[in-house]
């Protein structure tokens, strides 16, 4: 990664300068200068780090597009930039106050082909340097892409005096010809107008429409964010471009994203490939030390006495086979039909546990982002999940029954790259909710695998052990995480349920397509649970506790049983 320090030349007329020598030591880059008098040095920051997972990919088997760096999207080929070069850092605003840099893509390597770039990068300094930024090619030469007619100026940093920055930061807007759209903003360190070479515009009908997402830093007047499609999923066809958009006194920037207009879905992984990408990046689920309530198969559920209930014919439960075959296929969750435990007490509370030793988990493959990307969303099945474990400041409190339900559906999707088969992000559901993180915000192990901690009872999935608190103002569900030797290597035993863009080459099993709950709805008295708790607590005190318990997320006064994962939004689309 080549790096540009820009330098305010007035600021430091006044200094002798006798030598300044350049080291480059692998991705990092050192300054050493001597001056008379030297200038402040500032600490390294962890952009100036570039990321690299821990261990080398693997070599992946021979198929369409998938990993080979160059993609088809129809009318354009597309790259990723290899080199970056900085431009304009800021120190201070953004995540951790750390500030943001600019970087201005490369095509050094593709340039003589033909590649351009279609906007610049810039992240937040409080993570490892991880630029992608997409380039173009306009594979038939019919003037899909063309330069811009002019730029207009979007902001300066020169009057924000607030600002710790290396130099002064220009933001500018390309002006595109009629028909044509701007995919990023251009950044320079002067006040001249950028070249109109720096970036292409694009013909209306290869772009659609964008939206800001993660903030990456603001000032005074600007907020800079990331840029994704605004319509996300399998279907739809907007290309992730690794550009930024400002908003300056509440005005967004007008910057499109990139379209996938190939139908044929080259550049995602054949069937041949998926499973050396499992094995590469595939997690390991920690369980916390205490957990009673493991996961299981779906098939061993099945097999140790889960009933299929109708309403209206309660007493007549049916054996479910193996696999599901005797399930309701289709329809909707209406309600008719729920899966439940086996009648037998000794036999329930046994399946309740489930068997780690045993368990598999199910894999659904799928495109994203124009099939730029390949999610790989990783469930695990639990035949029971546990009671609420609450905190009230420093008291702690088990709930008897509250946040009990039977089936429990949970999962991580792993977030690969097409262009060259590197993990990208992960991301981890939590109760109803979840949330991505980048790679490198993981904990790694056995290479490029992910630690994954399933919360206790609870079973909601984190980065990092220790507690988090679902809630607010000390009150809330507590979420315990501990590395323990229960776990599971999800790329050790899995099936592959899904993956729809292959065609009939994955046959998916019977009990996928049932679309009604795995549970039950069960009713508990909520003031009879508060009632239980409320007996530890001094008389005095117990107006106050009982108006807190009504602060509690209401996820845990949820009773019913989960939903099948084929009717779950993130199936068909993204997970956020």
């Amino acid at each position: 990664m080549a790096l540009l320090f820009p330098m305010n030349l007035a600021k430091f007329a006044s200094f002798v300068i006798t030598l300044l020598v350049i080291v480059v030591a692998g991705d990092c880059i050192r300054v050493i200068c001597r001056m008379s008098p030297c200038p402040k040095v500032n600490p390294p920051l962890p952009v100036e780090t570039v990321f690299k997972l821990p261990a080398p990919l693997p070599i992946w088997p021979s198929g369409t597009g998938f990993a080979t760096r160059f993609l088809s999207l129809g009318n354009l080929i597309v790259s990723e930039a290899t080199d970056f070069e900085v431009v304009w850092r800021t120190r201070s605003g953004g995540p951790d106050n750390l500030g943001a840099t600019f970087f201005e893509p490369s095509t050094t390597d593709d340039a003589a082909q033909g590649y351009k770039v279609l906007g610049y990068y810039s992240q937040p300094n409080n993570k490892p340097f991880t630029g992608r930024s997409v380039l173009a090619f306009d594979r038939y030469l019919r003037g899909n892409m063309k330069a811009p007619v002019d730029y207009n100026y979007v902001w300066s940093s020169m009057y924000s005096s607030d600002i710790d920055q290396d130099g002064f930061g220009y933001i500018w807007w390309p002006k595109c010809p009629d028909g044509y759209k701007a995919l990023g903003l251009v950044v320079t360190n002067a006040t001249q107008k950028p070249s109109l070479d720096k970036v292409s515009c694009l013909k209306d009908e290869l772009t659609e429409q964008c939206e800001n997402f993660n903030w990456i830093w603001g000032a005074e007047g600007i907020n800079i964010y990331t840029t994704r499609p605004s319509a996300r999923g399998t279907q739809a066809m907007g290309v992730h471009l690794g550009s930024f958009v400002a908003q300056v006194g509440g005005v967004m920037s007008d910057i499109a994203c990139l379209k996938n207009i190939n139908s044929d879905l080259s550049s995602t992984p054949t069937l041949e490939q998926i499973d050396p990408i499992i094995k590469a990046y595939s997690p390991w689920v920690y369980f916390h030390p205490d957990e009673k309530y493991l996961p299981a198969s779906v098939e061993w559920f099945f097999e140790n006495g889960g009933l299929l209930y109708k309403r209206g014919d309660e007493g007549n439960p049916v054996p479910v086979t193996p696999n599901g075959s005797n399930l309701p296929q289709g329809g909707s969750d209406d309600g008719a039909y729920w899966l439940n435990l086996p009648n037998d007490l000794d036999e329930r509370d046994r399946v309740k546990r489930g068997d780690l030793a045993i368990a598999r988990v199910y894999m659904h493959v799928k495109p994203m982002f124009g099939a730029t990307f390949t999610d790989i969303a990783i469930w695990v099945y639990y035949p029971f999940n546990g009671p609420a474990k609450i905190r009230f400041g420093l008291l702690n409190f088990q709930l008897p029954h509250i946040g009990e339900h039977i089936g429990d559906w949970e999962h991580v999707t792993l977030r690969v790259n097409n262009f060259n088969g590197e993990l990208q992000s992960i991301y981890f559901s939590q109760h109803k909710g979840g949330i991505w993180l980048d790679a490198t915000d993981l904990e790694f192990q056995e290479g490029n695998k992910a630690a994954v901690y399933a919360s206790r009872y609870g079973h909601a999935f984190y980065s990092k052990p220790g507690l988090v608190l679902d809630g607010k103002d000390g009150i809330g569900l507590r979420n315990d995480c501990e590395k323990a030797d229960l776990y599971l290597d999800t790329g050790a035993s899995y099936t592959l349920v899904a993956a729809e863009y292959l065609g009939s080459a994955v046959v998916e099993p019977p009990w996928l397509n049932y679309s009604r709950k795995w549970g039950p709805t069960v009713n508990h008295i909520l003031k009879d649970e508060i009632d239980e708790v409320l007996k530890v607590i001094p008389k005095p005190l117990r107006g106050h506790f009982r108006k807190l318990f009504y602060k509690l997320p209401r996820e845990i006064l949820e009773e019913e049983g989960p939903s099948s994962i084929k009717a779950k939004v993130s199936w068909d689309g993204d997970e956020i």
